[in-house]
């Protein structure tokens, strides 16, 4: 064999290996692409960048461009992200719902504009692209029949109630026109702010941003939970229409504007792609200053007759493109570390910036998220950093340049106590969050005071969210005591015509005055402290006063206590906003005693009861109470500690696992029959 043919043996070899690489690393793309596009699109949920993800989505094609004899129907280059869900009907659009080709630079919008010379000259359209969900909207004679989600983008969710319910889709146009529209839900960016600060008053998990938000909010089987969401929405697109002709893109927008719809407000028609290009930079400069979220710039081919000629693919149109803006980095200065606090108490530490324009906004502070995010890029007051914004994300920290450190630089400690309020700061073991201990700090007023007021604490009726949010913005009260001081002129000043109302509310909580020891700490909110604790707590000390004087080794004794949840009662009862508290409940007449004394008859004693399934003369709550008042305890869960399982109608898997344990089941009247 000459040099030349092992030569080309070893060329050979080597491309085999670099075939194996590109089909390992298509095959690991594909996984993580699908499991994010599920997350996306089918949970309304994403940890991770729309940018990451394009990246990972722009990696796959090019090695599928290298391969092509590895391209597979399934791949996600192939088909629109997203599923239908089960619980939902099935929509067949009768014109399929595209996705949109994304680039990332000028050159490719350049390039974008040769092809479609190719075929003939245009104008082009450009507007904002909406981060939210997209669905359409089918009218007949003028009248909403429809509504479905894009889905895979030929078969959608039916979701008709839940569009009914947005005040902004307009359920009869001005024209008795049969006509597909198509447009994006989303949450503005004040109304989503004002929605998690509520959420998190109340104890809810935040939405991650105003995308998802949007989306599970529309993706409701309930539509009662999606007509108390915020939601907008901007239409984009005429799918079909009966009996009406144009030839531009751009008047299409205007008639369905002149027609009612919400039209997506900046649309821009340019005679060029010199002006598509200027009207994208156009948009990316002010995108702070837009009222809703977005992803990018959509630039369209507006002649119509154009578009048809162009085509589409199974999964894009080849008139369209979507421009992503790429994430900026600026160089800047960390002049201070200060902490807030939240509504919930969680003490979070804020780097103060030396201003710097990144993405179009000037920043001059951003979060550091909590002690070990500090730790872990060993950041400290005087670093130079860099940081990054890309899209609608706050900017953060992605870099501290320590080879620029002169000596200068101090460490930044987190506070041992609230910096509002002066209560004690506390981290508790396995958490990253430093917490506010104290009960009337400011700062987490309104929380403390809606949850004081909630059904699982004083159950005062009529003092929600938004009322106590008034009274707080009137000064009309500033912590959980100020309640007992509300008089009627006060709360009748909240709304119109409000006497009525007012009465009612006073007359709750003159009567909650008389709720039992229970409902008082429960009210409290001491961390890790709940209903069954408070429970607990109330039938072993009988008294606040007795409860305030015991030590942590006599509370870790007391059922379903350890030492993590007696200390944290231990030391809400020592902070001196707590004992002012009390004073305060006690001369306002709130009752501090339990009511439900322990009497002699404990025949439960030592017993753990599980329900399951739905009875008929109890609730789930009388039901406990009355095992609970008998001596006896509940449980959440069947083990072999378990003495019985009492299973109402439709009970499920903890019938089966008592079952294959030989716990002795009971129904609901085995459980008279024992409680007589």
């Amino acid at each position: 064999m000459d040099i030349k043919d092992s030569q080309l043996g070893f060329d050979d070899l080597i491309s085999k290996d670099e075939k194996k690489d590109a089909e390992k690393e298509i095959l690991e793309l594909r996984n993580k692409i699908e499991y994010y596009s599920k997350l996306y699109y089918d949970e309304d949920n994403s940890p991770i960048t729309d940018y990451e993800y394009d990246m990972m989505m722009n990696r796959l094609k090019a090695l599928e461009k290298e391969n092509p004899e590895l391209i597979t129907p399934n791949s996600p280059t192939q088909k629109v992200g997203g599923h239908v869900r089960e619980d939902f009907e099935k929509v067949t659009h009768e014109v399929p719902l595209l996705s949109l080709q994304d680039v990332f630079s000028y050159e490719e919008l350049y390039d974008f504009d040769k092809r479609i010379k190719q075929t003939g000259n245009t104008k082009y359209c450009v507007e904002t692209k909406i981060d939210g969900l997209s669905c359409a909207l089918k009218y007949e004679n003028g009248i909403l029949v429809q509504g479905a989600t894009r889905g895979d983008g030929v078969v959608g969710e039916d979701i008709t109630d839940n569009v009914k319910k947005i005040k902004s889709i307009p359920k009869k146009i001005k024209e008795p026109i049969n006509i597909t529209v198509r447009g994006e839900v989303f949450i503005g960016k004040e109304d989503f702010e004002k929605l998690n600060e509520e959420r998190e008053v109340l104890g809810e998990p935040k939405f991650a941003n105003a995308r998802n938000a949007a989306a599970g909010s529309l993706r409701q089987l309930d539509s009662k939970i999606t007509e108390q969401r915020p939601l907008d929405i901007y239409i984009f697109n005429v799918q079909k229409v009966e009996n009406k002709n144009w030839n531009s893109h751009y008047e299409e927008l205007n008639y369905l504007a002149d027609l009612g719809f919400n039209v997506v407000p900046f649309r821009k028609l340019c005679n060029n792609i010199e002006e598509a290009v200027k009207a994208v930079t156009e948009i990316g400069e002010n995108r702070e200053e837009l009222g809703f979220g977005i992803d990018g710039a959509v630039i369209k081919v507006d002649d119509l007759d154009l578009r048809e000629e162009l085509g589409t693919t199974f999964k894009v149109p080849k008139w369209a493109v979507a421009y992503k803006y790429p994430p900026e980095q600026k160089e800047t200065i960390v002049k201070d570390i200060i902490c807030q606090v939240g509504r919930t108490g969680v003490i979070t530490p804020m780097a103060i910036l030396e201003p710097v324009k990144v993405a179009g906004s000037t920043i001059s502070k951003t979060t550091l998220h909590n002690e070990d995010f500090v730790k872990e890029k060993d950041l400290k007051i005087g670093d130079h950093v860099i940081i990054q914004k890309q899209g609608d994300v706050i900017p953060e920290v992605v870099k501290v340049l320590k080879e620029k450190r002169d000596g200068t630089e101090t460490q930044f400690e987190m506070p041992k106590v609230c910096p509002v309020c002066g209560a004690l700061a506390v981290r508790e073991e396995g958490e990253s969050a430093v917490r506010c201990t104290g009960i009337e700090c400011p700062a987490k007023a309104l929380r403390n005071i809606v949850h004081f007021a909630s059904d699982s604490g004083m159950d005062i009726e009529g003092l929600g969210y938004k009322i106590v949010e008034q009274l707080l913005n009137k000064n009309l009260i500033k912590n959980i005591a100020d309640i007992y001081d509300l008089k009627l002129e006060d709360i009748a000043s909240l709304k119109k015509n409000g006497k009525k109302f007012a009465q009612n509310l006073i007359d709750s909580i003159q009567e909650s005055k008389n709720r039992d020891l229970s409902n008082l700490l429960s009210a409290f909110g001491i961390r890790h402290v709940g209903g069954k604790t408070a429970k607990s707590l109330a039938k072993k000390y009988e008294t606040l006063d007795k409860l305030m004087n015991a030590d942590v080794t006599s509370l870790a004794f007391v059922n379903d206590i350890g030492m993590v949840i007696a200390d944290s009662i231990y030391t809400f009862f020592r902070e001196e906003q707590t004992i002012d508290l009390v004073d305060r409940l006690k001369q306002a007449g709130v009752n501090t005693r339990s009511l439900k004394q322990s009497g002699t008859d404990n025949r439960f004693d030592g017993m753990t009861f599980v329900l399951t399934g739905s009875l008929s003369k109890y609730t789930r709550d009388e039901a406990s109470e009355i095992i609970e008042n008998l001596g006896g305890k509940t449980s959440g869960s069947v083990s072999k500690k378990t003495s019985y399982v009492l299973a109402g109608e439709d009970a499920g898997s903890k019938l089966t696992k008592a079952q294959s344990l030989g716990i002795p089941i009971i129904s609901e009247q085995d459980f008279e029959d024992m409680i007589k």
